[in-house]
């Protein structure tokens, strides 16, 4: 598993021994996933093509083309900046309790053990105030 490696855990925490707390194995990927998701392109200013481009559709309708937007973002990033891992699919779907949230159900699995994982990553709109929903 020495393809996967280890890194540090995000956020940035110390561990029992007041080290830098690192994590290691699947719970990297994991971590690694959740970082690309949550970072805007632009953010890094020393990378700042890394991340994904969801965050620019925060302001977009909760909608059946924002939810395949989302996939295809998702996707894209994934594949780019995610090397150890295999997209097999993305799935967004809409939170029955609250409809400004998004489930991002991103299917992948691990090059080096070929194991099939997924993992569900929220991702909030703006939903439409009742005023705008009127015309007025």
């Amino acid at each position: 598993m020495d393809f996967v490696g280890r890194g540090l855990a995000f956020p940035i925490h110390t561990d029992v021994t007041g080290s830098i707390a690192l994590v290691g194995g699947e719970r990297e990927i994991i971590e690694s996933i959740r970082l690309i998701l949550a970072t805007s392109p632009g953010e890094r200013p020393m990378r700042p093509e890394f991340g994904c481009a969801i965050h620019d559709l925060v302001f977009a309708p909760a909608d059946t083309a924002t939810a395949g937007q989302i996939a295809y973002e998702v996707r894209l990033s994934l594949e780019r900046w995610e090397p150890r891992i295999v997209v097999t699919d993305v799935v967004v779907r809409f939170d029955e309790v609250d409809q400004g949230t998004l489930l991002i159900d991103v299917r992948y699995s691990v090059r080096s053990t070929n194991d099939p994982r997924n993992l569900v990553f929220p991702f909030y709109v703006i939903p439409p105030h009742e005023s705008d929903e009127d015309g007025a």
